[in-house]
């Protein structure tokens, strides 16, 4: 499937980038502070002068920058380089056939935010950045089923958020797999609930009767969360996650150069 295929070329391009980056060994030096003091006495008959010390700082560490800035910069510089050179940053993945949602992508955020309208209520759902596998575990028993047992599988958070008018909204929980959704919990939020409150999330999604998680997953696909949008999704956050990266260590260059 194309997400699988996506998987497979986005662990081994993305990896690399963040490893070479946790090499990064930051180690700050002191400014070198140099002092010399001269004290002459020349005795006379009648007089004596003496010199007060003279203290020179080192012209040298005014002008340069010390080493360890300049070297963490040129690494950084290699690293931006090496993402432009390996990824398309402005390539535009084609939403599938009928994808009802409006995207809201701003720079330099975590999340990306999908919106739409449907029967009177208002469809939020915020996106997360993929989990990719990268081979180093085993894989899983392809005879297991349950939506809760799926460590080793690249696999996208979602917050799906549904509204009504009255301002009372069901918020589902949920993990997008390779051409599934699976559904992690849910909990029912009043409009006069404050932040500050934790709601009942009610029992263990995955203990519910069989026929109540079907109707809840029927309740997600028609309005629009279902695997043709999540495998969209995932492409989407693998070229916002390159986006991102190139863009907080250009930040970060910014920060050390100022």
């Amino acid at each position: 499937m194309a997400f699988t295929a996506t998987i497979r070329k986005s662990a081994s391009s993305l990896a690399p980038l963040a490893s070479r980056l946790a090499r990064f060994n930051r180690s700050h030096h002191s400014a070198i502070f140099t002092a010399s003091s001269h004290l002459s006495r020349k005795p006379t008959t009648s007089t004596s002068t003496s010199f007060v010390p003279i203290f020179r700082f080192s012209s040298a560490v005014e002008a340069k920058k010390p080493s360890s800035d300049e070297s963490l910069i040129q690494v950084i510089d290699s690293e931006i380089k090496c993402v432009v050179e390996t990824d398309d940053q402005n390539r535009v993945e084609e939403a599938p056939s009928g994808f009802p949602f409006k995207i809201e992508d701003i720079p330099g955020q975590q999340t990306v935010i999908l919106t739409r309208e449907y029967q009177g209520g208002h469809v939020k759902v915020e996106v997360g950045m993929p989990d990719l596998v990268t081979g180093e575990h085993p894989e899983a028993d392809n005879d297991d089923d349950d939506d809760s047992e799926k460590p080793n599988q690249a696999s996208l958070p979602l917050v799906v958020t549904i509204t009504k008018n009255c301002g009372t909204s069901l918020e589902f929980s949920c993990t997008g797999y390779p051409d599934a959704v699976s559904i992690d919990s849910l909990l029912v939020r009043k409009s006069e609930t404050s932040e500050d409150e934790m709601p009942y999330e009610g029992p263990d999604f995955h203990d519910l009767d069989e026929n109540l998680k079907k109707a809840f997953h029927k309740y997600l696909e028609i309005r629009g969360i279902k695997p043709a949008t999540t495998n969209f999704l995932f492409e989407f956050m693998l070229n916002k996650d390159t986006r991102e990266y190139s863009l907080w260590l250009k930040n970060i260059k910014n920060f050390i150069e100022a």
